[in-house]
């Protein structure tokens, strides 16, 4: 019984080597328990198999992020490095003797756009300079003769001397601190207010308003063109009537004719007609004190178109002359 039981453990380790696989004994001498380790590929993949058992998710996640950090970070030195390199590429660089005698031919180019060119002393241009891009200028520009420029933008405070303009349009408001000059005409679309007194030796208006008090220093001069007068029924046969002056103030003066009587002496048409019934002030005037009291002297009409001189009763025969002054 005993000899069947140790032919069937021998049976069975036999078929355990066979496959590659590890069997341990357990001596009955001590407890002590050895393996024994077949060699071959299958005992490989047993290995591997005990590894990957130990390992687990969180293990593997862990190296997942690692390996991404690992990645970001070579990402971004490498595009430091890439910035720092074109930076490099812009360098300074002095102009030489040779580069100096090389500007001295038709056409020479010095550097490339990624280098910058420094001049240390004063540069003095015997021709024309041309700047295709724009001008960048850290201190003040002087200028020794003519500017000429297509069109200028001052967005600060600008202050010049002397300044010749062909034609100038101010969109905004003006402020002028001195002595305005104006040798040609000047005109005003809208309203003009002055501060101060406005001194002119002539001021031509068509019309004008004053909401003050008006003040002259000499004479009134009403200019304008003469009123014409037609001398009335009642001035006598032969009569003959003249006037001098406009139609603001005048004299008319007036030839009695024979058969003279009361009525309509002589009738003065405006040259311009008012906008309104004008008020017409007459005052007779003769070298004879008796023609002047022979009779009362009067308006019979009046209205935007002229005004007509009477008398209430007959005049005698003479010259006798009326001044007028009309205000609208």
């Amino acid at each position: 019984m005993e000899d069947d039981k140790t032919q069937q453990e021998k049976s069975e380790l036999e078929t355990l080597e066979d496959q590659d696989t590890t069997v341990t004994a357990t001596p009955e001498s001590n407890n002590e328990t050895k393996p024994l380790k077949a060699k071959g590929p299958k005992g490989m993949g047993v290995l591997f198999s005990k590894i990957a058992a130990r390992l687990n998710i969180y293990l593997l996640a862990f190296i997942l992020l690692a390996l991404i950090a690992l990645i970001i970070v070579f990402i971004v030195v490498n595009s430091g490095n890439n910035q720092q390199a074109e930076i490099a590429d812009i360098q300074t660089q002095e102009l030489t003797q040779d580069a100096i005698d090389d500007l001295t031919s038709n056409e020479a180019t010095i550097g490339d756009p990624k280098q910058l060119l420094t001049v240390e002393s004063n540069a003095v241009f015997n021709g024309q300079v041309l700047i295709r891009d724009g001008l960048d200028v850290a201190g003040p520009i002087k200028v020794g003769g003519e500017l000429n420029l297509p069109g200028i933008t001052v967005s600060g405070t600008s202050q010049f001397d002397e300044v010749l303009l062909n034609a100038l349009s101010i969109a905004g408001d003006a402020s002028i601190q001195g002595t305005l000059n104006v040798e040609s005409n000047l005109s005003v679309a809208g309203q003009a207010s002055f501060g101060g007194a406005v001194s002119a030796p002539t001021v031509i208006l068509d019309a004008i308003q004053i909401n003050g008090d008006l003040t002259f220093n000499r004479h009134i001069d009403a200019g304008g063109a003469s009123p014409t007068v037609a001398n009335g029924g009642s001035a006598g046969s032969g009569s003959t009537v003249t006037i001098s002056g406009t139609d603001t103030a005048g004299t008319v003066t007036i030839n009695v004719g024979s058969g003279a009587s009361f009525g309509n002496l002589a009738a003065v048409t405006f040259a311009v007609p008012f906008s309104g019934n004008p008020h017409v002030v007459i005052t007779p005037v003769s070298s004879s004190p008796g023609t002047v009291n022979s009779g009362k002297f009067y308006l019979s009409t009046r209205s935007t178109n002229g005004f007509t001189i009477a008398s209430a009763t007959a005049v005698s025969s003479g010259s006798i002359s009326f001044d007028y002054i009309v205000i609208d």
